[in-house]
Order: structure tokens, then sequence, then C-alpha cells
């Protein structure tokens, strides 16, 4: 897993957007049904939550501020509780919430006026592996629409942003952001394929002593470790010759233990070359 640290880049990952188009790097939510403006809700994390008050209490400012009345929100709120697993924790203090929990309320305030679209500013920094996991299927029936107050499924837009390329992966559409524009946008598979023929992974006893090899080859354009191997990117159409140039590095050091092959790219692969304006 990989985080997306480097400061001129951003991900921006959504999950299904119906009925909304995109005009001069902005999103026009202006198209949905019959051009009336749906209903987005934000949600900033760490969450803006009222500490001193109650997991239900939270639900209740929130519902009555943007105009619900007590028999609109309460059952929604309940269902809604229900559906983020803390029901049982209604009637406890924000305060005395994990971070884990703090983010699942945040994330039921918002769905309690049920907004066509959720904006979410990295949901999942900061938790426990378990947590992110639990708030990753929450985000899923979401997007499917497996859950809707006062029953039925709808879907809605999931629109977030993400440090972790692993979550990334996992949307429907995802774009790369440098200085506020859209740089590179589509499904992870059409990304990926900016990089196709283009990257091999290489394999060996001694990583730094093959990456300092395998970087000095002509074609090259660059070498990163990827866990217990190195992903090589290239330069287009040079994937022959540097397979090559590799063998011959083989027979030439066998105390390496040197193997490379081509594999399909990743988005960490995609994201290093943005990095590096390689695409």
């Amino acid at each position: 897993m990989r985080e997306a640290h480097d400061p001129r880049l951003a991900l921006a990952s959504w999950g299904v957007a119906p009925r909304f188009r995109r005009s001069n790097d902005l999103w026009d939510f202006g198209a949905a049904r019959g051009g009336a403006r749906p209903s987005a809700f934000r949600v900033s994390l760490p969450a803006f939550l009222y500490e001193d008050l109650s997991v239900l209490e939270n639900i209740r400012f929130f519902a009555e501020v943007r105009g619900l009345s007590h028999q609109e929100w309460l059952p929604r709120g309940m269902e809604i509780l229900d559906f983020v697993g803390l029901v049982e924790f209604r009637d406890r203090r924000a305060s005395q919430l994990s971070g884990g929990m703090k983010q699942k309320l945040a994330l039921a305030t918002a769905l309690v006026t049920q907004p066509q679209a959720l904006l979410l500013d990295e949901p999942t920094t900061g938790v426990d592996p378990l947590t992110r996991q639990d708030f990753w299927q929450l985000i899923v029936h979401l997007v499917a629409g497996a859950w809707n107050a006062n029953g039925g499924s709808s879907s809605r837009a999931v629109i977030l942003t993400t440090p972790y390329l692993d979550e990334a992966a996992r949307c429907t559409r995802v774009g790369f952001l440098r200085g506020g524009r859209m740089i590179a946008e589509g499904t992870p598979s059409e990304l990926c394929a900016l990089l196709r023929d283009r990257v091999l992974e290489v394999r060996a006893a001694n990583l730094s002593a093959a990456r300092s090899l395998a970087a000095s080859i002509q074609g090259v354009e660059d070498v990163r470790a990827f866990g217990d191997r190195l992903h090589a990117r290239l330069a287009a159409g040079q994937s022959t010759k540097v397979m090559a140039a590799l063998r011959a590095l083989s027979d030439s050091h066998p105390h390496l233990l040197l193997k490379a092959r081509p594999i399909v790219p990743t988005l960490e692969d995609v994201f290093v070359a943005l990095a590096d304006s390689s695409v």
C-alpha cells in the first residue's frame, strides 16, 4: 500500500455519479433531475461533532438545523445508526467514541438529510485497518443502493479524496489533481493503461544492487522498490531492449539471482509516473 504524499498531487475518487457531467475541471451537479440542483453534503474528517452531545443528539442537531422535523429525523436517524453500527451507542457522548466511531457518526449526520451526493474528505485517514475496512463497506453499500431510508434502494454519488492508492483502485473513477487542475482521470484500468507495456517487475537477492544496475540501462526511466521487489518504468517501446539488457545483467551477475518480467501497471506506478511528469 502506498500513500499519495507528493504535495504536487492529490487523489479524487468517486464511486458512482449518475447524471453528473464534467465541465472546465469542475464537476457540474446541475444535470440531475431535470436541472434541479441535487442535495450534496461534505463530510470532513476528523469529524466536526459536538462532543458534549450524545450520538443521537448530534444527529438531531444536524437534522433540525437543516429543517427536518422530529417526525422525520428520529425514525430515519435510528435507521441510519443501525446501518453504521452505532444504534447501541446512541446515548453515548461523542467525546467517548473511538476515532472510527466518530467517523461513522459523521457519516450518519450527513445521511440524515438523504443527500444525493456525499463528498468525503479523506474519510479513513488515521484509523486502524479494521475500521478502514468497515467504513469502506459502508461506502460500497451506499454506492450500490443497498441502504436507503424509508426502504427501497437508490444509488448515490460518493466522491472522496484519499491518500491511499488501494482505496482509489476500488472506485469506479479516479482523478489525479495537480495545482487544482485534473491532470489525469478515468477508470482505474484506463489510468493503468497509460503505462501499458512499460512496467517490469524485477526480483533479486540484493535489491539495492539490482536497482542501481537496472537504473543504468538505456530506456529505463525509473526504478522503485515495491515491497520485496522492484518496479522498473520504461520509456515507450523499450520493453524488448530492456528485457534483453536485464538478461545480460543476470548472466554477468549470477550472484544477484536477478529475474524480470513484464507486469500489468498498478495505480501506484501511474502515481509515480505522474509525479515525475512522464505520462
